[in-house]
């Protein structure tokens, strides 16, 4: 267990750590640019050293490797020489003369070597047979069959041989062997066993050379890559720290203008490009401000005819049974769109103060469920012309939330009338929901429905998804922009969700008290997600039953899972 709880730690801080490299490298353009060019580097180093390395090795070797076999050759020809002036003719002295011979090879050439004399292979004739001699019986072994044959074909004949030390490890050596005459023995081979030590040395020193030097390339590149990146990349983070200045609403700030190089014209350019943003931003601003004092006085202004239309429109209408049909059914027209202008001056004025920030919010904790009952009583005689059924869902739980009812009931009776306007004739479910921290309407019907991207758009002013849709409510194509700047003023959400054929659905959610910031509704905006499932459904007929006269009950009475129905 202990060993299973150690390794989990391990493979936990393993992967944090994994985390903050990999968040580092995606963060930092430095810490990309160093790693990828100590790894370039490095590698490119480890590439050119095992190349001089490897050249290094080869010459240290094959200088060593002809040093020896001239020396060997000559030493051969001395060898032959002796045995050619001795005059031993018995297996005694031929056995004396090649240890004698042995001894003396052993230390003339230019460094220590072993000596072997050894009967060639095969070899038949001769008066005597002696055994051979060696400078040092434990080393013969290294003499392998494949070169004493290939000694036996003529000339001078080497190999390469691992020399075992005494205190552990081997030695590179070389091993060069030539045909000699014994007299009276026959046909011997004479080895020359030369250790390579002192060359494997100084190619270790000199490797080492390289691999020091190596390392301190990589953080001499390094250290440059990071002084010339810091350069770079300063500039780059200072530029990004006022771009989010300037996005944050501080238009005055700039980068600062140092020297004549690219960085200096980079933050020159920057600037300028500031200059340009501010004054068209502030360009914007002032036009934006006109537009909207020439929306709020225009809207002032006709006040005043349009009371006098009014007034002469009602005379008018009042008269209009005296009149002719034609006469009289355009004075029921001059009477409808006196109507609606007077509404969209209304909405005009309203928009005008959301856009001023004049909007004020006269909050008071009041009962949803109420806010909710009187907008479907004003929206039932649309209703009913149109056909439609409001089906209402309110829970029997009181719904208090700091609201100001006068603008919540006109974006319920937004909804409602906008719902009614494209259900087709079909039923429109108004439910509404609440849990700790919020309280949320729906508006669903089931009418032509609306596109994803129709969905996104539908709270822009003045938007219609179908321009030659004709508006049965004569509306003023302001309503649910309004709706979403009231529900905004509340801090709350108001959202939409459609699929053509399948009708559309309207999302209100507002916190509770003020200050609480929405992360979640308690009733979903898709009608295919149902977040209550099995609720017991009471029908009730308005208007004998009101839930705002529903008794208080104690939070261990209630039933979360009930609800009530009201036509």
């Amino acid at each position: 267990m202990r060993v299973s709880g150690a390794w989990r730690l391990v493979r936990a801080r393993s992967r944090r750590r994994v985390r903050s490299w990999t968040r580092a490298w995606r963060s930092s353009l430095q810490v990309r640019v160093i790693t990828s060019t100590m790894a370039i580097g490095l590698v490119a180093l480890t590439l050119v050293g095992a190349y001089v390395s490897a050249r290094m090795a080869d010459g240290l070797f094959n200088a060593r490797l002809e040093q020896v076999l001239q020396e060997s050759a000559r030493s051969t020809q001395q060898a032959q020489a002796t045995l050619d002036a001795s005059t031993a003719t018995s297996g005694t002295d031929v056995q004396r003369l090649l240890g004698d011979v042995a001894k003396s090879q052993r230390s003339g050439g230019s460094d220590r070597r072993e000596v072997f004399l050894l009967r060639a292979p095969g070899q038949k004739g001769g008066s005597v047979t002696v055994s051979g001699a060696a400078s040092d019986q434990d080393l013969v072994p290294l003499v392998s069959p494949e070169l004493r044959i290939a000694t036996a074909r003529g000339g001078q004949q080497w190999q390469s041989v691992a020399i075992d030390q005494e205190g552990g490890g081997v030695s590179p050596g070389v091993i060069v062997g030539q045909d000699v005459t014994v007299p009276v023995a026959g046909t011997y081979q004479l080895f020359f066993l030369y250790s390579l030590q002192s060359e494997q040395d100084r190619l270790d020193f000199l490797q080492r050379t390289l691999g020091l030097a190596a390392v301190a390339l990589v953080v001499l590149l390094g250290s440059m890559t990071w002084l010339v990146t810091q350069q770079t990349v300063r500039p780059v983070r200072r530029a990004a720290e006022v771009a989010e200045r300037l996005a944050d609403g501080h238009l005055s700030e700039r980068m600062p203008e140092k020297g004549e190089d690219e960085m200096a014209t980079l933050a020159h350019s920057f600037n300028e490009m500031a200059d340009s943003l501010q004054d068209q931003i502030h360009r914007m601003e002032e036009l934006s401000t006109l537009q909207r004092r020439f929306v709020s006085d225009v809207s002032h202004e006709l006040r005043t005819p349009l009371t006098t239309i009014r007034m002469a429109g009602e005379v008018i209408h009042a008269s209009r049974d005296d009149f002719d049909p034609a006469p009289k059914r355009s004075a029921e027209l001059l009477q409808t769109q006196l109507d609606r202008f007077e509404d969209l001056l209304a909405d005009l004025l309203e928009i005008s103060r959301f856009d001023a920030g004049a909007a004020v919010l006269d909050a008071e904790g009041r009962d949803v469920r109420d806010v909710v009952i009187t907008a479907v009583d004003h929206a039932s005689p649309l209703a009913d012309r149109r056909g439609a059924w409001l089906h209402v869902v309110v829970p029997e739980e009181r719904c208090v939330a700091d609201i100001d009812p006068r603008r919540v009931e006109r974006i319920l009776r937004n909804l409602l009338v906008n719902a009614v306007e494209h259900a087709e004739g079909s039923t429109v479910e108004v439910t509404v929901g609440a849990d700790a921290h919020a309280v949320a309407v729906t508006v669903r019907d089931r009418g032509v429905g609306m596109t994803p991207d129709e969905a996104a758009h539908v709270f822009d002013r003045f938007w219609r998804a179908d321009p030659a849709r004709a508006r049965t409510t004569g509306g003023t194509g302001l309503g649910l922009a309004i709706s979403l700047e009231d529900a905004h003023l509340h801090g709350g959400w108001l959202e939409a969700w459609g699929r053509p054929g399948r009708g559309a659905s309207f999302r209100l959610t507002l916190p509770r008290r003020a200050g609480i910031r929405l992360t979640d509704s308690p009733l979903p905006l898709a009608p295919d997600e149902s977040p209550i499932t099995g609720a017991l459904r009471i029908p009730v007929v308005r208007p004998h039953t009101d839930p705002a006269a529903l008794p208080d009950l104690a939070p261990e009475e209630l039933d979360l899972d009930e609800r009530q129905e009201v036509r």
